[in-house]
């Protein structure tokens, strides 16, 4: 069978499956967040944290506890990080430095997971488990309740009320990231990823020498790095390692996990406000843009003169490539192949998979909401072209709306382009580049794409361990995770104020063909107009060469 062939059969297995699952997992999302009722483990976590689970909050609130509880989470990670010599499974690997720590801190509770640092040598058992396990089910949940939150100001009529995010919060992680990781690590585990709590276990080489081979309790943190589109390796090579992904299965598995929750939550939009037909909308521009970059990625890699460098032969071109474009289409950023040694059209592709603001299919929630900022920039942009006050789902898109939204798509490439400015004029930071002219760029722009964007792959040819690197990231990775929600939620709060509006002749229809052609040529063309300009100084640069 050619690889070809066998590329496409994993493609639509991969394709079978999301659609096998898309309507009862979406489904129950829709229900878990509508319904009235607390289990009794939340009933006893809202009574610890002394939250009143039925009263709701203005989106100022809701944004004071998302900015709060993330504020929190960032300083406990912190002394946890720095505190290592006194816990327990830290095999004496000490205290993580302040620069790494702060970095780590922001990217975790970013969701963005970009990882300056060798897991095997610098993080313990206990700051994996306790650490960088929770963030990455309480911060994936963070974005899922946002998302719900601006879902409330569609189908909410004259409120000033979003929901409550304590219980979105809880609700998120234990209803659905929960058990969904759980099962998801049993199938891991049987598909042949480690589970170890131990540091390592000590082998004799063909050479007569004992060496190390380090251990982790990789398939409890695997299934929820990839579920919650986080993507931080507890290995060093991450998806890569045969201890997180062993065969070709595990990987096809993986791919599946990181699509899984994005894809599904277009069905619980759809489900949510009273037509299906809305999500299968988005889920169209969502498939197409992910299709599309999957197609150039794969075709630049097979015709490249190295089409299998900085790849796993175990995967090969075809399940490094679907990898690839669906770590990058999400916010996860686990890697099963280096991207820093694809061609300069195949490593653009992932580049510009992220410079489309995650959306393609987007990360847990992340995703969701993004695309319908985009919606509502598309829809202005439909107003002005009739001369027409713009709405979307019954909702009038007047200043205030428009606003919003444009912070949150600008907010972005905002910080992207002044990280990536100061850091090439900054005296000292071209020695972190390993890779002179067109190609260092690109490190350069995708580092700062992926701290921005909140995905946290890398092309890995840059050395980012000196203070600038570690500062500048983590602050990129804040600013681009929580000025768009913010934005967000301004912008719910704003479109839950208001009455619904009856469509009317002139009301341009939302679920056919034209919205999506319109809604995706927006977001190539916001991608486009910004970033045309950077991308031709790298990877645009290096494929003509």
């Amino acid at each position: 069978m050619s690889s070809t062939v066998a590329g496409l059969l994993q493609v639509a297995v991969l394709l079978a499956a999301l659609a096998v699952v898309y309507r009862p997992l979406g489904d129950y999302m829709a229900r878990v967040f509508s319904t009235a009722k607390h289990t009794r483990a939340e009933a006893a976590v809202y009574r610890v944290v002394r939250v009143d689970p039925d009263s709701e909050q203005r989106w100022g609130t809701y944004a004071q506890g998302v900015l709060g509880f993330s504020f929190v989470s960032v300083v406990l990670l912190y002394l946890l990080q720095r505190l290592q010599p006194l816990l327990p499974f830290d095999f004496g690997r000490g205290a993580v430095p302040p620069g790494m720590a702060f970095n780590n801190a922001a990217s975790f509770v970013s969701n963005t997971n970009w990882q300056s640092y060798v897991p095997e040598v610098v993080m313990g058992h206990t700051v994996q488990m306790v650490g960088l396990t929770v963030q990455n089910f309480v911060s994936a949940a963070v974005g899922l309740a946002v998302a719900m939150a601006l879902v409330r100001g569609f189908i909410r009529s004259k409120t000033d009320r979003l929901g409550n995010f304590w219980v979105d919060l809880v609700r998120g992680t234990l209803r659905i990231l929960l058990p969904m990781a759980f099962l998801s690590a049993i199938v891991l585990i049987g598909l042949g990823v480690v589970m170890s709590l131990r540091s390592g276990v000590t082998v004799v080489g063909p050479d007569g020498a004992e060496h190390t081979i380090a251990l982790a309790p990789a398939a409890s943190q695997e299934s929820i790095k990839l579920l919650g589109t986080n993507g931080g390796g507890i290995f060093n090579a991450n998806s890569a390692h045969p201890f997180e992904n062993p065969n070709s299965w595990s990987n096809l598995v993986e791919i599946f996990l990181l699509l899984v929750i994005p894809v599904s939550l277009t069905r619980t939009f759809g489900k949510l406000v009273g037509n299906p037909k809305q999500g299968y909308v988005l889920l169209g521009v969502m498939g197409t843009l992910w299709s599309g970059m999957l197609a150039v990625i794969w075709w630049a890699e097979s015709t490249g003169l190295r089409p299998l460098e900085g790849k796993e032969t175990r995967f090969g071109v075809a399940g490094s490539a679907l990898f690839a474009d669906s770590t990058t289409g999400t916010s996860t950023g686990a890697v099963n192949s280096m991207h820093d040694s694809y061609s300069g059209l195949g490593g653009g592709g992932t580049l510009l998979n992220m410079l489309f603001g995650e959306m393609t299919p987007g990360g847990v929630g992340t995703g969701l909401y993004s695309i319908l900022v985009m919606a509502i920039i598309a829809m202005f942009l439909a107003g002005l072209m009739v001369g027409r006050t713009p709405e979307y789902l019954g909702k009038k898109l007047g200043k205030r709306e428009v606003t919003a939204a444009a912070v949150s798509i600008l907010a972005m490439p905002t910080v992207l382009l002044l990280g990536v400015g100061i850091a090439l004029v900054l005296p000292g930071t071209s020695g972190a580049l390993n890779n002179p002219g067109a190609h260092g760029f690109s490190e350069v722009l995708y580092a700062y794409a992926s701290a921005s964007n909140n995905n946290g792959s890398a092309f890995a040819g840059i050395t980012v361990t000196n203070d600038w690197f570690q500062s500048s990231l983590g602050v990129c990775m804040l600013l681009g995770r929580f000025i768009p929600i913010v934005a967000v939620l301004c912008l719910a709060g704003s479109l839950a104020a208001q009455k619904k509006v009856p469509e009317s002749a002139g009301t341009l229809p939302t679920t056919g063909p034209l919205f999506a052609t319109l809604l995706g040529g927006s977001v190539v063309l916001v991608a486009a107009l910004t970033f045309v300009p950077a991308l031709a100084l790298g990877p645009i640069a290096e494929a003509l060469l």
